[in-house]
């Protein structure tokens, strides 16, 4: 793996609101701690409301994990846009966070452990 990234089941249940919106409930979350960045939280696709997610345009590319594609949350007054990442075809190091999703912890969007 490589030497600066760290990929853990996440303990505990966590959740993402956005908009004042409940999208997902997990025990099944990871933990990724990169370097100095503070830690993200990768939820299982499965357990996210994807109903209020829309792709975008937008990717980005990172030489450690590969490229990521991103998503909008649309809500009852507003879209956030490009707050979701995720990696579709994650390099073999940080496999484990294929078919996992991302949230930008910040504004409208909260990933919170309960």
């Amino acid at each position: 793996m490589v030497s600066h990234i760290t990929i853990r089941k996440a303990e505990g249940t966590w959740t993402v609101r956005a908009g004042g919106a409940v999208l997902g409930e997990s025990t099944n979350a990871l933990e990724l701690i990169e370097g100095d960045y503070p830690p993200v939280i990768y939820f299982p696709r499965e357990d996210i409301a994807m109903a209020f997610l829309d792709a975008s345009d937008k990717t980005s590319h990172c030489p450690h994990k590969g490229d990521a594609n991103y998503f909008s949350v649309v809500t009852k007054s507003r879209t956030l846009e490009n707050v979701v990442w995720s990696y579709e075809d994650p390099k073999e190091d940080v496999a484990r966070i294929k078919n996992h999703l991302a949230f930008y912890n910040v504004g409208e969007v909260a990933v919170e452990k309960i």
